[in-house]
């Protein structure tokens, strides 16, 4: 391949799928120019803020990252978000391609009457809180709920409801923000429930999570045996799947489990819909209604018995599932809340034709579903089709697409970006805190106080 410049190329989201694109450009391509934009001063996206603070193992895998943006050719920019400090006209303007890696930031609603009350949030704001990010440092400023209600059957269900059951002893060897820990010290939590509207058997979450439960030294689990009896249809749709028959296996194993009168109880409940958030003013009690399971051809659906139970919880955090949300002048598909894509190509609808340049991957292209390894062959592939329709092409110069036209714009616009070098030092100055407490790190949470640590 001959090339009289590099390809220049935009990754605009410094998450897992960011860092994956990047590091298969740098790999694949001989001569290519990558810049990693995050609108955060922090690189990693969901590793920082949505892995849960207990959870140190699985943020190990940001030292394959940290290699990815030393690269020669790959550039962190943090801080600099798009849309306002860098446009959709600018990256058309000084870059070959754009892959847009920016994942599904908001959630869904239950959609049942009380969600305006406050004490409903998402999860997804619970768990931006208690790890740490900027937008959130003072969502909440205290947990005085005895017993919360966690809708949703996923492993951010189970890590909600494990850091609401969790001493803070136990909170204090992890990496939760400072704030969150504060608060939680305070916490008047006795009762955790997980709600899932079908059974153990569609239940989402990783056997891992799952048995965490069973070891936290400050709450009981509590199952009903009488729901953890599984219909043939759904053993019959787990037949060839060992994670759910062992999800099953530990679950029973709670059911039958005696109470040891811990502080706490983390209920597990099975074949319940929310209905109804209720309160005079704020959340005071959630009404569910049992379900029945119903198999269709190939699903097995929740049907209402008319049977109804009112909860009484003063907390509720729905947690069944991510939403993306549409970039300025970017396409996207409002049905589905992702950019319209063929294999990563950027189309101008849903099934529509592709848009010359532009590239998406990670949740923001296939919808929120996988894990953070997922988010590698699915950003390869991106990158294959970028390569496909871009890469082996000979490049005019153009003065447009130095690389240091793109820093000379940020300043003119006065925008502070971080680069990976100050992000380290960044990193140096909380790893060291942490060090100091017995903790993997102390974060800082406030983008003004980023700015200035770093500052030169």
């Amino acid at each position: 391949m001959s090339q009289s410049r590099p390809l220049r190329v935009a990754i605009i989201g410094a998450g897992p799928s960011g860092f994956y694109a990047a590091e298969s450009l740098a790999k694949d391509l001989e001569n290519v120019s990558v810049d990693l934009f995050d609108r955060l001063p922090t690189p990693y996206g969901l590793v920082r803020f949505g892995v849960a603070p207990d959870h140190q193992k699985i943020k190990s895998v940001v030292k394959m990252y940290e290699k990815t943006a030393q690269r020669e050719n790959v550039r962190f920019l943090g801080n600099v978000a798009f849309g306002r400090d860098i446009t959709y006209t600018d990256v058309k303007k000084h870059y070959d391609a754009v892959i847009y890696t920016v994942g599904a930031s908001s959630d869904r609603n239950l959609g049942i009457p009380g969600e305006e009350l406050p004490g409903n949030m998402s999860a997804t704001e619970f768990v931006a809180w208690y790890n740490g990010h900027p937008d959130y440092e003072t969502h909440i400023n205290k947990v005085d709920a005895e017993a919360v209600a966690v809708i949703g059957m996923g492993n951010v269900a189970v890590d909600v409801t494990r850091v609401l059951a969790k001493s803070v002893d136990e909170l204090n060897t992890s990496d939760i923000a400072d704030h969150a820990l504060e608060v939680l010290k305070d916490s008047k939590v006795k009762d955790v429930y997980m709600i899932g509207r079908r059974g153990p058997a569609q239940a989402k979450f990783t056997t891992k999570e799952v048995r965490e439960l069973g070891e936290l030294l400050n709450a009981d689990i509590v199952v009903d045996e009488a729901e953890m009896l599984i219909d043939e249809a759904s053993l019959a749709s787990i037949e060839n799947d060992p994670t759910t028959k062992k999800n099953i296996e530990v679950l029973t194993g709670f059911s039958k489990k005696p109470l040891e009168g811990k502080d706490r109880r983390v209920n597990i409940r099975f074949l319940a819909s929310p209905v109804e958030i209720m309160g005079e003013g704020k959340v005071e009690a959630i009404k569910l209604e049992k379900n029945r399971l119903e198999p269709s051809a190939d699903y097995i659906n929740a049907v209402g018995t008319g049977e109804y139970e009112v909860l009484p919880v003063q907390l509720v955090l729905r947690s069944v599932g991510y939403r993306g949300v549409a970039l300025p002048e970017v396409s996207f598909d409002e049905r589905r809340a992702v950019i319209p894509n063929d294999k990563g190509v950027v189309l101008d609808a849903p099934k529509g034709k592709p848009i010359g340049g532009e590239y998406v991957a990670g949740w923001i292209k296939r919808g929120p579903s996988g894990v953070i390894g997922t988010n590698k062959a699915d950003s390869a592939e991106t990158v294959e089709q970028l390569i496909a329709l871009q890469g082996q092409s000979d490049l005019p110069e153009d003065n447009d697409k130095k690389p240091e036209v793109v820093l000379e714009l940020l300043k003119t616009r006065g925008v502070p970006y971080i680069t990976f070098d100050q992000w380290l030092k960044l990193d140096k100055l909380e790893t060291e805190a942490g060090l100091a407490q017995g903790r993997p790190r102390v974060k800082l949470t406030n983008v003004k106080k980023m700015l200035e640590a770093v500052a030169d």
